[in-house]
């Protein structure tokens, strides 16, 4: 079996009864299950939720994004080889020790594979949480114009590239179009401030405002348990994204968990820790892949213009990226990802296949 029959390229044609559409994204594909097996297995598995819960089946690919597109490299590599096992296992190793230190759960009920989560349903808070410890990415690019308010927050003079900020930002912006907020741009992923939230906690899904002070605590929580333990391996955690969302318990209560994944390099970014001390900045996530792309192209202002997005679509399309630059991508995600969970990450020979045995004979997902 050659390495690009390894990857798990397309992951919404499995065969898993459901009732409704699969809902595939840029990396995971969700297969919401039959009130039936839902009900079959939340009895069966004993899963820590109300009886009524709708579950999902979410599987995740080794496919790659970056700008907006969907990447493909040399001799058939529809993905990056190990990239979703990676991301599963630095997530599955974040939320564990979120709740061994008491902290909010996840959707996440049960791993029955490296590439498959069964989750509850839940109801997302509409907000990219997103905490920085570092100025870098765009709030640096809004810095370097001089800018010096960023999300409502007042940013002091003198600061330079990459510099550790003097605390922990919450950095917010929206979660999807958002309409008839005041002063929030009808667009995806548009940075907005705590009192945007605040006046308006309703639109951003939040059930209370007391829950604003919990998900900043949260965030700010599951920031520093990841970055304490990064600390360890001598890794910098520079900024992260989280997701919050609603679920009901066993009892019928609803809580406010942690959503997605948490700690990867798709959703963060992560320094080597000896290189910065040095002056240097090593990345270990996907903004390595980021910056291939931008030295790999000439124009790379196709990459970063929103006015040129044809182009962009276009370019991804018709251009099989060399297959030095998706095992770079490669050894950047296991890397870290064997960094962090501190054992050799298990890669599937074919994943598709174990998936699918899987789901058939242990959990009755498949006829």
């Amino acid at each position: 079996m050659s390495l690009a029959d390894k990857v798990l390229a397309v992951n919404n044609d499995l065969p898993i009864r459901t009732d409704l559409p699969v809902h595939s994204g840029k990396v995971r594909s969700v297969y919401w299950l039959t009130q039936s097996d839902s009900r079959r297995l939340i009895k069966e598995k004993g899963y820590n939720v109300h009886e009524d819960a709708e579950l999902a089946v979410m599987v995740i690919s080794d496919r790659i994004s970056a700008f907006e597109c969907i990447w493909t490299g040399e001799g058939g590599m529809q993905g990056v080889p190990g990239k979703g096992a990676a991301l599963n296992a630095i997530s599955n190793h974040w939320f564990k020790l979120f709740r061994e230190n008491g902290l909010a759960d996840s959707h996440i009920l049960d791993i029955p594979h490296p590439l498959v989560w069964v989750v509850q349903k839940a109801k997302p808070v509409m907000i990219e949480a997103i905490c920085r410890q570092y100025i870098t990415g765009s709030m640096w690019r809004s810095y370097a114009k001089g800018e010096r308010e960023f999300c409502g927050i007042e940013i002091a003079d003198g600061l330079q590239k990459d510099q550790k900020l003097p605390e922990l930002l919450i950095t917010p912006s929206t979660k999807g179009i958002l309409t008839g907020i005041p002063g929030v741009p009808e667009v995806d992923d548009v940075n907005i401030t705590r009192d945007d939230i605040v006046n308006n906690h309703e639109a951003f899904q939040f059930r209370s405002k007391s829950d604003i002070d919990l998900y900043e605590k949260l965030l700010k929580e599951g920031f520093d348990v990841i970055s304490d333990e990064l600390e360890k391996i001598d890794q910098v955690f520079v900024d992260t994204k989280f997701e919050f969302g609603y679920v009901t318990d066993a009892e019928g209560a609803e809580k406010l968990i942690y959503m997605d994944e948490v700690g990867t390099p798709d959703s963060s970014r992560i320094w080597d820790g000896a290189s910065y001390r040095e002056g240097k900045v090593i990345e270990n996530s996907k903004e390595v892949f980021r910056q291939e792309l931008l030295s790999h192209f000439p124009d790379s202002d196709i990459l970063v213009n929103k006015d040129r997005m044809e182009e962009r679509y276009g370019l991804a399309r018709d251009n099989e990226l060399p297959a030095s630059l998706i095992q770079k991508v490669s050894d950047t995600y296991v890397g870290i990802a064997e960094k962090i969970i501190g054992e050799k990450l298990v890669l599937s020979e074919n994943p598709k296949a174990e998936i699918v045995d899987i789901l058939r004979n242990d959990y009755g997902l498949i006829d």
